[in-house]
């Protein structure tokens, strides 16, 4: 791009805010992603004529930039090795698992660590190709973390920030990793790093100390002549988007349908991920269906609605999973069903932003318990679609939305007893009771939506900084 279409405001991630739609004409055509990281950051891109740095999501296509929607799209081009070992590798095999408690066991290979490297340099280069002198840069996410110190040493003029996505890991998990200072030293080449929790934040203010060896202040790294700050803000959805949503009708009929498809049972309960082992998929099913094994519910009482979007399917791990979990549906249904009216509803497929707002309307209980997670916005959209006030919402303690949502039914995913009981609950609250905790997790969700945390991190980020120490200043540690 040529000095003239240099942008003041650059987001990098992964993936590019756009999907190629094919017509039935064959013309092929691109249109906005669906998700809450695009809801919130286009709005101000549009504003501020930005530029987003990312993937198109398909291996080896070569594309020149392009405009969209008044957003200058920088494609980055991946080869089918980069996606193998960079994204499904190191990201995915790698990183995922280590960030995500090791629920299942990260894979520490130097032929994925190269790629993460080579991928990450051409994203920073990138950037630093289309940044304007003194532009803000945005980096997103775990796929990216070497971005923020690459692009510093390219362009050290700009104002850089980075928000990881998912969890951080405490110290005794991430010491696992190889390649464990170089990420943080990745990390610290921006001037502001945000996590969804103050815990993460603390875990890599500490790791900082710990690895690299620099002085800290409660959320401050001292790097050289620098200050890092490391701070939470936690994610959320769009509500007006969900709230208009609800409001149309053939959305509110759909909802009435799907009861009557469902047979109208006393209680839907309603899971909605994607199909991933740190989404407690498994756990919640095995409560469920041992409530009928042990009279505790019987036909006609509830059925469960899970919904498991494909995801990494070329991923060993992720195979197993969707093989597990089928198996454990038609166990559970063939055991505890009537004839045409089964137990659990599986549906391993994506479904629209409509679809899904007839479902959370339809659900009596939203079943949201997985093993870690940085946030799970799912449970804040279940929230912001119950203007009515009913509903139940059970969340796993260990999702980042725990730290919002108090008034959740709150469960340990791990424990299938506490499940149970905790899932009656739920089932059964009286209205005056759903309608107290829902009134309290609907004021926060209001209160703290997508477009409140895009603006408090990039308030945050142009803000005013602390006076700058001298390297050799002593900082006390903390």
């Amino acid at each position: 791009m040529g000095a003239s279409t240099k942008s003041e405001f650059v987001v990098v991630a992964n993936r590019l805010p756009v999907d190629r739609a094919v017509d039935e004409d064959g013309e092929a055509s691109w249109r906005r992603s669906p998700g809450g990281l695009v809801t919130a950051i286009v709005p101000v891109m549009q504003r501020r004529a930005g530029a987003w740095v990312g993937w198109v999501g398909a291996p080896d296509e070569d594309l020149e930039p392009f405009t969209t929607e008044g957003m200058d799209l920088v494609p980055i081009r991946l080869s089918a090795q980069d996606v193998e070992r960079y994204y499904e590798g190191f990201s995915n095999a790698t990183l995922w698992p280590l960030y995500h408690d090791v629920i299942v066991p990260p894979v520490y290979k130097r032929t994925l660590w190269e790629a993460y490297v080579r991928v990450n340099r051409r994203f920073a280069e990138a950037a630093a190709e289309v940044a304007a002198e003194g532009a803000v840069v945005w980096v997103q996410d775990y796929q990216l973390q070497l971005v923020p110190k690459m692009l510093r040493e390219l362009r050290p003029d700009l104002r850089i920030g980075f928000f990881l996505h998912i969890p951080f890991p405490p110290m005794e998990l991430f010491a696992q990793l190889p390649w464990r200072t170089q990420i943080l030293e990745g990390l610290l080449g921006a001037d502001l790093v945000g996590f969804q929790s103050a815990d993460a934040a603390a875990n890599f203010v500490r790791l900082c100390r710990r690895l690299v060896g620099v002085k800290t202040q409660r959320g401050e790294v001292l790097v050289e002549d620098r200050i890092v700050r490391a701070e939470a803000f936690p994610i959320s959805v769009d509500v007006k988007e969900l709230i208009d949503l609800i409001g149309r009708p053939d959305v509110r009929q759909r909802a009435a349908q799907i009861r009557e498809d469902l047979g109208n049972p006393a209680t839907i309960l309603l899971g909605v991920d994607r199909l991933d082992y740190t989404k407690g998929i498994s756990q919640r099913l095995q409560a469920f269906s041992e409530l009928f094994r042990d009279g505790m519910l019987k036909s006609g009482d509830a059925v469960f609605v899970q919904i498991a979007t494909p995801s990494r399917e070329r991923v060993e791990q992720y195979r197993i999973l969707r093989d597990d979990i089928e198996l454990q549906v038609g166990r559970a249904n063939g055991m505890y069903s009537e004839l045409g009216a089964p137990l659990i509803n599986y549906l391993h497929t994506s479904y629209t932003r409509d679809e899904l707002a007839a479902l959370f309307l339809a659900a009596d209980v939203m079943v949201v318990t997985p093993l870690r997670d940085g946030m799970n916005l799912v449970a804040k959209e279940y929230v912001a679609c119950r203007a009515d006030l009913r509903g139940s919402l059970l969340l796993s303690e260990f999702a980042g939305a725990a730290e919002e949502l108090k008034r959740a039914f709150l469960v340990n995913p791990y424990d299938i007893d506490g499940m149970k009981q905790m899932m009656l609950r739920a089932m059964q609250a009286d209205p005056a009771d759903q309608n107290r905790r829902m009134r309290s997790l609907r004021k926060r969700v209001i209160e703290h939506d997508v477009d409140r945390w895009a603006r408090d991190f990039l308030q945050a980020l142009e803000g005013p900084y602390a006076p700058e120490r001298p390297a050799d200043e002593a900082v006390p540690t903390g």
